[in-house]
């Protein structure tokens, strides 16, 4: 059953003045599957247990004391791709302001963790490229290092991110280094012999090192790098490289990490970077490098995908900070809820953040490598129509900024209880957080096809209780526990 409430629609710059005064105010905002709701003030929670008013009803409870803290939030975002610099520089400078603005400040999406490839990944146009190319030639001086015009241009890209979002945390990651570090001397084209060929060990480090000093001249530092994405596929088709989970771990302690500190850099290197299938990679990497490891990257794409396994990773390393650095976002290939649920998991199991795949393409999903191997259906959070200097947000970017807006870096997780999904996948899924400020933030999912009202108990003792749209996320903004 429909509330009689309607939801009020505000623009973005009316609702960040009113989430100034969440302090003392409950408010709710919403994004529906259907489109109907964006970033909309919705129907704000009522304190008590309210009245359903014939809808169905779910009951929530967080513990918003000290013994329900759990992990901090460093932030959300998506992937800065040679894709995302190429259709967001195709934009009217004006407009590619407005664009940045709602990404990175607290009016709009308010991103603050962005990952970004180290030269070519399989959304860059042709040809792949790293930025020691040395015409295929051996460079073990790496005096041919050079970022280029598209390393360039991604750099001067975060940087602006960087000016609008002071506190953004920036992670780089690499599908190859150059041709001639490896085995088969080539970035793509075979998967015979695709791994470092560790003569060019040290090499390999420095080419990390003159990234980072590059990019943080250009005004984008870097506060962590995977030393590989998806250690762990091997495609010919695009940009990979195999890394062995030991080889990984030897690779980060005995070259990666001493060139960072030697070069003065305070980067923090994540390990792994792929799916939750093989959680004793990473372990490996910590058992063999915790003392420049400082956190762990998971993808969503497992075969069956748990993200109960980095529940797991933490009773076992308590003190590594994890993250969900990729999950894909599709026209084709995912729902509504894609980002939703990539960001709803890893929180509840002890992410400290989660981003996406990609941040930006054009209308046709792209630019992207040719052939079979790229992946040719990834569709960013924005789309971006050169010919009229237009973009969209798509579904995505609305789902994540439910998160993003409204749990501020800094934030800590609370335990709770009363999230449950049914075979067919509707039910009602949440995760809570207390803020610098001490308000509260609920981000509820509901995956039914009807309006459900919820009420929420907190250990502090208080009850909440309010509607959540059908097929949509909405996010409740509580004041400070009396």
């Amino acid at each position: 059953m429909r509330s009689p409430l309607a939801a009020l629609l505000v623009s973005p710059l009316a609702l960040a003045s009113t989430i100034k005064d969440r302090a003392t105010t409950p408010q709710a905002f919403a994004s529906s599957s259907d489109g109907s709701l964006k970033l909309s003030a919705y129907n704000a929670p009522v304190k008590g247990s309210g009245s359903p008013n014939g809808a169905s009803t779910w009951a929530l409870n967080i513990d918003d004391t000290s013994s329900g803290h759990k992990q901090t939030v460093d932030g959300f975002g998506a992937a800065v791709t040679d894709a995302t610099v190429t259709v967001f520089n195709q934009l009217p400078a004006a407009k590619l302001t407005e664009l940045l603005n709602n990404l990175m400040t607290p009016a709009g999406a308010n991103f603050a963790l962005m990952r970004h490839t180290i030269a070519s990944s399989d959304l860059s146009a042709d040809p792949s490229y790293s930025y020691d190319d040395a015409g295929g030639q051996v460079d073990s001086s790496l005096s041919n290092f050079n970022l280029g015009d598209r390393g360039t241009a991604m750099a001067k890209l975060l940087a602006r991110m960087k000016g609008l979002q002071s506190a953004l945390t920036i992670l780089g990651s690499p599908w190859s280094p150059p041709g001639w570090m490896k085995l088969n001397g080539v970035i793509q084209g075979t998967t015979s012999n695709n791994n470092l060929n560790h003569a060019y060990a040290s090499q390999f480090a420095q080419y990390f090192v003159k990234y980072i000093q590059a990019f943080t001249n250009l005004g984008a530092p870097i506060d962590a790098i995977t030393i590989q994405n998806e250690p762990l596929n091997s495609q010919a088709g695009m940009p990979t490289m195999y890394v062995y989970a030991d080889e990984s771990g030897n690779l980060i302690q005995q070259n990666i990490g001493p060139a960072l500190r030697s070069a003065g850099l305070s980067t923090g290197v994540w390990a792994y970077d792929h799916n939750t299938d093989v959680p004793s990679y990473p372990q490996t990497v910590l058992n063999e490098a915790s003392q420049y490891v400082t956190g762990v990257a998971w993808h969503c794409y497992a075969s069956s995908l748990n993200w109960g396994v980095l529940t797991d990773f933490h009773n076992t390393n308590p003190n590594v900070k994890q993250y969900m650095t990729e999950c894909w976002t599709s026209s084709s290939g995912t729902g509504w809820s894609q980002a939703a649920d990539f960001t709803m998991g890893p929180l509840q199991n002890w992410a400290s953040g989660a981003i996406a795949w990609t941040l930006g393409t054009d209308n046709s999903d792209g630019p992207h490598l040719s052939g079979s191997g790229p992946c040719t259906t990834c569709r960013g959070l924005v789309t971006v129509d050169a010919a009229s200097g237009t973009y969209t947000f798509q579904v995505d970017y609305y789902m994540l900024a439910q998160f993003s807006k409204f749990i501020p870096k800094g934030a800590v997780v609370l335990s709770g209880t009363g999230s449950y999904s049914y075979s067919d996948g509707t039910g009602i899924q949440s995760v809570a957080t207390i803020n610098p400020d001490n308000t509260r933030t609920v981000v509820i999912e509901n995956k039914f096809s009807n309006d459900v009202y919820v009420t929420l108990t907190t250990k502090s003792g208080e009850t909440w209780s309010g509607l959540t749209h059908a097929n949509s996320v909405v996010t409740w903004v509580l004041p400070a526990a009396a």
